[in-house]
């Protein structure tokens, strides 16, 4: 599945940089939605698309870094980057360890705010991709039987067929077909991948 068209979203009060960081966003091919408050954004319809939010920090009604808060109450997880005319080093501080992409002073350069979007983009759409991954590995997990998982959870602790046979009580044959049937469901094709799949689905050799 391809990523649709990225979507950049600004909110700023200043229709003035509404209108010109609109202008230097579509001129780079961008999609822009643009919001003159937080309520505005928080009751929009975001389509399913990669994205970014440019957010500024100081506006009425609901700032910045509350209407950060609200989104992450809802799972809204588009990267945020924050922008602000008259920011404090405690403010910057408070929205990186929100998980803010980055803080940025006003006035500042074209090119410096378009790094910063290129990188949001590209997270949202690794972040996107690693997602739908998951979806679908979680979906071959439950295809399991739930022996299979049993053997599953064993083998990615690295013992062998002959250990998880006396673990399992049962014969090293057997755990041999297990095996093969949890390698075949999973689409993997190594041990090191049944590793790293445990590892994504939260599979933890702690659970032995």
């Amino acid at each position: 599945m391809k990523d649709e068209k990225p979507v950049v979203y600004v909110v700023d009060d200043d229709p003035s940089v509404l209108k010109s960081l609109g202008r230097l966003l579509r001129s780079a091919n961008f999609d822009v939605e643009t919001f003159s408050s937080a309520l505005g954004f928080l009751n929009f319809q975001h389509p399913d698309a990669p994205g970014c939010l440019i957010l500024d920090v100081k506006m009425p009604e609901l700032d910045g870094l509350e209407l950060q808060g609200r989104l992450a109450d809802r799972d809204i997880t588009f990267p945020v980057i924050f922008i602000s005319g008259h920011g404090t080093v405690p403010m910057s501080v408070q929205a990186m360890k929100a998980g803010a992409i980055d803080f940025l002073q006003k006035p500042f350069l074209d090119g410096d705010l378009m790094d910063v979007v290129s990188r949001a983009i590209a997270s949202d759409q690794r972040g996107r991709r690693e997602q739908r991954e998951l979806g679908k590995l979680r979906e071959r997990l439950q295809t399991l039987t739930p022996r299979e998982y049993e053997v599953l959870r064993l083998v990615v602790t690295g013992m062998l067929n002959k250990q998880i046979a006396f673990e399992l009580g049962t014969s090293e044959k057997t755990i041999k077909v297990h095996r093969a049937r949890v390698m075949e469901k999973l689409n993997a094709e190594s041990l090191a991948d049944l590793v790293r799949f445990a590892d994504k689905l939260g599979i933890r050799s702690s659970e032995v």
